[in-house]
């Protein structure tokens, strides 16, 4: 008569978390380890209809330091790994040239 406590469910059963990827060109290999990868993507304006672009910056960890300036990365969303890294390079789509991106000075 009385419910049983359920039981944990097995990994195989919950949803899994999805992990959030973004593709975006990496702009700074300077540091050990990371790389900082900008994202563009284009929004539409409300009032106008136009498009306009948008870009954002993530600090991705690159664990073998095989990412150079120009690559376009995929970047994968996963823990905290330093006080701004969040992102983890998952793969390297293309090859870009050194010195391809010109940094805004």
């Amino acid at each position: 008569m009385s419910a049983s406590p359920e039981a944990p469910m097995p990994k195989e059963g919950r949803a899994a978390m999805r992990r959030t990827r973004k593709i975006g060109t990496v702009v700074s290999d300077k540091m050990e380890k990371t790389v900082i990868v900008e994202v563009t993507r284009l929004v539409k304006n409300e009032r106008y209809g136009r498009y306009q672009k948008k870009s954002a910056r993530f600090f991705a960890d690159d664990r073998v330091n095989s990412c150079k300036v120009g690559d376009v990365v995929e970047i994968e969303e996963t823990r905290p790994l330093s006080a701004k890294k969040r992102w983890r390079v998952k793969s390297i789509v293309t090859r870009g040239k050194a010195g391809a991106v010109e940094t805004g000075a």
